[in-house]
């Protein structure tokens, strides 16, 4: 009987471990995705991206029945108020994205996405008082000298990095504050910001500005398909995280950026300088050290860790 709970222990692992290889690199080619509406403002992609993903997770919740969870949240004024807060900062992120990749910023949203579980750390240290190991302390040092090296080479400070970590930081530190899941928590988001995002729709298609019924069928289609783009890898991540430790899912979570920087180097032909590469060598020496240092502090000090998204 043991061996076969080992047995399906493994499994589960496996496929969590696969669910997560998904996830990251569905995110990590998602500049593929986004190049394709190029022809489309940052904004409207952003608005429709909005409406159609609360219309996939609205058909997700009305098939798993998940409506008992969201009126439970719905009546938690604490928990609204921090969804709320989550609903525009993820906003800020999908649309400094999309933007940055479609105006030639790809290599800088991967180092967004390089130092975003850097910027987390500072984050839970000053906000949950969480303390830091001598690893992750030195990994912080190397990021920040990463930052300003980048900052040299670009002439000016690379926001577009720092808008992307800071944002999704602050939104995955909510999550964590909120604990709710996945499905509900973007339900929710999408329908707090579904007003704005279709009011504009509206607006644009009622000048006669709009990209519905002036593009091709095609990118119709995948302007649609928006939502789904967006929705499948976060539920790949929650059945990940539901069956694999979260430092197994924190080493997955480098194929993402590791994805884009190759996509914005040989697809995208973004330059890739010796400056580059020295303020990425830093990032990535930071990202070895936090990484090991953090599972080092776990077999010193077991601990349990909550795995909600």
């Amino acid at each position: 009987m043991l061996e076969e709970d080992k047995k399906i222990a493994i499994d589960s692992k496996g496929i969590g471990v696969l669910y997560g290889i998904l996830a990251y690199t569905a995110w990590g080619l998602l500049p593929l995705y986004w190049k394709l509406l190029k022809q489309i403002t940052a904004f409207e992609i952003l608005a429709h991206r909005i409406v159609w993903s609360f219309v996939f997770v609205v058909v997700l919740v009305l098939i798993s029945s998940n409506w008992i969870m969201i009126k439970k949240v719905i009546h938690d004024r604490k928990k609204i108020l921090f969804i709320t807060i989550n609903a525009f900062t993820i906003t800020l992120n999908w649309g400094t994205y999309i933007w940055a990749v479609n105006a030639g910023h790809v290599l800088e949203t991967s180092l967004g996405y390089y130092i975003n579980p850097l910027v987390t750390v500072l984050l839970g240290m000053v906000f949950l008082k969480e303390k830091l190991n001598n690893g992750q302390k030195i990994a912080l040092g190397l990021a920040f000298i990463g930052v300003m090296l980048m900052t040299i080479h670009y002439g000016k400070t690379p926001w577009i990095a720092l808008i992307l970590a800071s944002s999704f930081g602050f939104y995955g530190l909510i999550k964590k504050i909120v604990h709710v899941d996945s499905v509900t928590g973007l339900t929710l988001e999408t329908a707090i910001i579904l007003p704005f995002a279709l009011g504009f729709i509206l607006f644009k298609q009622w000048n006669g500005l709009g990209a519905l019924g002036n593009l091709s069928v095609f990118t119709t289609i995948l302007l649609l398909l928006s939502g789904v783009a967006t929705a499948i890898p976060l539920l790949w991540f929650a059945k990940s995280a539901e069956r694999i430790e979260l430092s197994t899912l924190g080493f997955l979570q480098y194929i993402s950026p590791t994805i884009t920087l190759l996509l914005g180097i040989f697809i995208f032909h973004e330059q890739f300088s010796r400056a580059h590469l020295i303020g990425f060598g830093f990032i990535w020496a930071a990202l070895v050290i936090y990484s090991f240092s953090k599972t080092s502090f776990k077999k010193a000090q077991p601990m349990i860790i909550n795995t909600k998204v």
